[in-house]
């Protein structure tokens, strides 16, 4: 399916795309025939005449041999284009593991080793670094976010054919070779039939099989040997468990009724399954090494103790104390697993033994052993031994920190009804915010709890409660470290926090005292444009109750607030968003200098740029002077899971970007050769003509609502089963109650992309000062990664493909008025940006990322048009199944093709 004449060029992965595109290919033909494999290969040469030579006969050919498929061939044509992207795709990630296989490329320093290079070159010490890491926390976070279309039996496959092509990069001889093609013909036949479309909606259960899934394949092999180089590098001996993993599956239920009290409990032992089972197979394999006679190699006291104490009484190991030490661990180790897992381990030990109390006193086992081992003239290193011990310092019996998230709306209304049903306060809801605010204080100042058992409460009430006592169950069974933030979504005000802390109160998560404790720290989301601007007066107010600060500084040692990338951007567009969460952040860490009180971000991106994603490194490295500090959060979401961490060596890769970018945020000196607040002052003006351009048209437009509903797919996303979450908040019909994900979604399988680019070219353009401007983008990262990121989704865009779905909307007036504006717009950003950038033409400066757009473009465009008519056709009355699933083949189709779509 790929051949010399589709542009490929010359890329390095162009060999990689051409043989599993002629496998596909082949695969085709033996399934189906070769009549359809031509059908599929005239569209293909159609597609790709038409965007060589754009112009109406090569536009009119393709719609052509679109429009004689008849249904069935349809879904086929649709499958082929779907899987050729999925495998392109695939080449793309293994040319990203070559380059991370040679990470020291000048201008990288995406590595730790290169970061500190740089830093060491401007005067910063390796030492600095360290002290740097030994109080940081750096934290990815993975979300359910429904925007990962494929099937975990699709991304199974996908992982097969990826370890084939490696094997086929070591094959010594033909024959090996030849038996590695065979297989991969094999595997991607196993593709052709497989089912793309889920045929039920995912469910939490689900989505939590699916995370737990890359800790087994990359985060418990990556994680530990990573600390391990890690200090290597630095050399000052061994470093804190800094990088630690966070999840928000099976404890989101902001606007997700299916999570519960029931799936906290699930996440948590299953999380605590794969945890523990890691370490057992560990274990084992460690006690199979390390046959070490006591004879030859006297161990230490400690460690001959915890042979004796281990109950291995076999004749067979009687001077082998290392190997009844490690026999003893691991049936402690497996009661655990069966005490915390509810079932029996699949490995049965030897002896028996006590459950561990908690995962410390399973690591100062483990260290015992290592200890030993160091011992004498010869000490013996075990590298395994090593990874074993930083897995548990990083992982304990919890595996994820698993975040707890609710909407500050549901909090009022639970905290209302307590305090009425106690007679504490009739109308509470009805109070104005300071007046709330006391009344919170008054409550968490005695002991007194307010729930009654044997009142008649809401079943939302219910449901609340039920989660906080499973929460503080929870910490009981795995220990603190398994939930520690709980995020108040849609934070307007200080009450939002202390409504908070007032419920874990009922729960014994909080206590009252000088100092008071609070086992959960209760975190706010600052989401839209005005709560933004608001959260350092927020975060003023609230850092100034004296209990407030007692608690940060005495239990945690910092204060966490998450910023809202998403919900910024549907409310005020792409540049002011960026601009409003800079500013924030900036407001953000003088309130808490003021404070005393550490600083900690929570940034909550997503894939596409609309949503904060993009560069992960790049956003980093932006942020603004004094906010990272060594301590960030970021969400990780839906299909950029897979893209970052589906296998060890992409999975490596990103982690070691995030703790480079993190060190380099945090310790690089320099500033601006301009004067920061000039920088300042004109993105504030660009920011408001960005906003009132893009609110102008999404919120001020007559008929904009209907517009969208109407020019994208988003009825038809709605109905797609890739998420636990439905698609709005409300059952409102509003934009505003639209959830940012199917916003970005929708937008993008239209290619479209308006969350990405919309108001900056009016901004641009309205900004007198052009040679301030060249300036801000010369030497400003915040302004050169938002003009990065936009950049790549104006080359993604495509207005005669948009034009197409516009043509969808029924009311030609309310068609024509919006979709000219947005077209205006679209030029106007393309140009302004060609201009600032001194570019001929978009990505120019960004070859590699040209290349693969160029690459899948032909690919993706057919598609569009297919949906577009397969749309028409269900809208119109049409209720054949084919109908149906061929517009969700080609959502999954578009999806896989542009990669970062939600």
């Amino acid at each position: 399916m790929l051949n010399e004449s589709d542009g490929v060029g010359d890329w390095p992965a162009r060999n990689d795309v051409r043989l599993l595109g002629r496998l596909l290919g082949d695969v085709i033909r033996q399934h189906d025939g070769q009549e359809l494999f031509d059908r599929i290969e005239a569209i293909r040469k159609a597609s790709i005449a038409a965007h060589r030579e754009p112009g109406v006969a090569n536009d009119a050919h393709l719609a052509a041999q679109l429009h004689a498929l008849e249904l069935d061939d349809m879904l086929r044509f649709v499958r082929g284009f779907l899987w050729f992207s999925l495998l392109a795709n695939l080449a793309e990630d293994r040319q990203a593991r070559r380059d991370a296989t040679e990470r020291h490329v000048p201008g990288r320093p995406d590595t730790l080793a290169r970061a500190v290079e740089v830093l060491e070159a401007k005067g910063v010490s390796r030492a600095a670094v360290a002290e740097l890491l030994d109080h940081a926390l750096i934290s990815p976070v993975l979300t359910a976010h429904p925007t990962e279309v494929r099937r975990k039996s699709v991304i199974d496959r996908e992982a097969a054919i990826g370890q084939l092509m490696q094997a086929l990069d070591a094959a010594a001889d033909r024959e090996t070779r030849d038996g590695i093609l065979a297989d991969l013909y094999r595997e991607i036949a196993i593709l052709w039939n497989t089912r793309a479309l889920r045929e039920a909606r995912i469910t939490v259960a689900d989505e939590i099989d699916t995370a737990l899934s890359y800790f087994r394949a990359t985060f418990l092999e990556v994680l530990p040997r990573l600390h391990a180089r890690w200090e290597g590098v630095l050399g000052n001996g061994p470093l804190p468990a800094f990088l630690r993993l966070g999840s928000w599956i099976g404890g989101d239920r902001d606007g997700n009724p299916n999570v519960s009290a029931a799936t906290l409990t699930q996440a948590l032992k299953q999380q605590a399954r794969r945890a523990l089972g890691h370490y057992l197979e560990e274990l084992h394999a460690l006690g199979g090494q390390l046959s070490i006679c006591a004879d030859i190699s006297p161990p230490s006291a400690e460690l001959e103790h915890l042979a004796e104490i281990s109950g291995d009484t076999s004749p067979h190991r009687a001077d082998e104390p290392y190997r009844r030490a490690l026999t003893g661990l691991y049936a402690r180790t497996a009661a655990t697993y069966r005490q915390l897992v509810g079932e029996a381990p699949p490995r049965s030990p030897a002896v028996p033994g006590d459950p561990y109390p908690d995962a410390a006193a399973l690591l100062a086992d483990l260290r015992v052993v290592r200890d030993s081992l160091a011992r004498g003239s010869a000490p013996i290193v075990d590298r395994r031994l090593n990874e074993l011990i930083n897995a548990v310092d990083l992982f304990g019996f919890h595996l994820a920190t698993l975040d707890l998230r609710q909407n500050a709306d549901v909090h009022g209304r639970v905290v209302a009804e307590l305090l009425r049903v106690a007679g504490v306060e009739d109308n509470y809801l009805g109070l104005p915010e300071p007046a709330r605010v006391a009344l919170l204080r008054r409550e968490l100042a005695h002991l007194r709890l307010l729930c009654n058992p044997f009142a008649g409460y809401s079943d939302e009430t219910r449901r609340e409660l039920e989660i906080l006592r499973t929460l503080a169950a929870s910490h009981e069974r795995y220990g603190a470290g398994c939930v520690r933030q709980y995020i108040v979504s849609k934070t307007s005000g200080v009450s939002n926090l202390l409504e908070v802390h007032l419920l874990l109160k009922e729960a014994g998560m909080f206590r009252p005292g000088d100092p008071p404790f609070g086992a959960v720290m209760a975190v706010p989301l600052f989401e839209t444009i005005e709560d933004l601007a608001a959260a350092p007066l927020v975060m003023r107010e609230y850092l100034g109750f004296p209990e407030i600060r007692a608690l940060a500084l005495s239990c945690w040692g910092f204060q966490e607030v998450m910023l809202g990338y998403s919900d910024s951007n549907k409310d005020g567009g792409y540049l002011t968003s960026n601009w409003s969460l800079h500013e924030a952040a900036c407001a953000l860490r003088h309130v808490f200098d003021e404070a005393g009180v550490r600083l900690q971000l929570f940034h909550g991106r997503g894939g596409a740029v609309g949503r904060g994603g993009g560069s992960a490194f790049a956003a980093i490295r932006a942020q603004p002077s004094g906010t990272v500090g060594g301590r960030i959060r970021i969400t990780e979401q839906g299909e950029v899971i897979a893209a970052k961490y589906g296998n060890t060596t992409v999975g490596t890769a990103s982690l070691e970007t995030m703790v480079a970018a993190v060190v380099l945020a945090s310790l690089e000196p320099g500033g601006l050769r301009e004067d920061m607040s000039r920088f300042r002052l004109a993105m504030q003006g660009m920011s408001r003509s960005a906003f009132h351009a893009y609110r102008a048209l999404v919120y001020d437009t007559p008929g904009f609502k209907d517009f969208f509903r109407a020019a994208t797919p988003i009825a038809e996303i709605a109905d797609l089963k890739i998420g636990s979450r439905p698609a709005s908040r409300t059952t409102l019909d509003r934009i505003e109650d639209l959830r940012a994900i199917p916003w970005v979604f929708s937008w993008t399988q239209a290619r479209i992309m308006l969350p990405g680019w919309y108001g900056v070219g009016t901004a641009l353009e309205s900004f007198p000062d052009r040679g301030l401007l060249e300036a801000m983008y010369e030497g400003w990262p915040f302004l050169q990664a938002a003009l990065s990121n936009l950049e790549m989704v104006l080359a993604k865009t495509d207005m005669d493909v948009a034009a197409t779905y516009a043509g969808l909307v029924p009311d030609e007036a309310l068609r024509t008025r919006v979709f000219s504006a947005i077209r205006s717009e679209w030029q106007r950003t393309h140009d302004q940006l060609l201009a600032l950038t001194g570019q001929s033409e978009l990505l120019q400066h960004a070859p590699a990322v040209a290349r693969s757009i160029r690459l899948r473009l032909p690919y993706v465009e057919p598609l569009n048009l297919l949906q577009v008519e397969l749309i028409r056709r269900h809208r119109a009355g049409e209720t054949a199944p084919e109908i149906r699933d061929g517009i969700h083949l080609t959502i999954n189709g578009i999806a896989t093709s542009l990669r970062n779509s939600g």
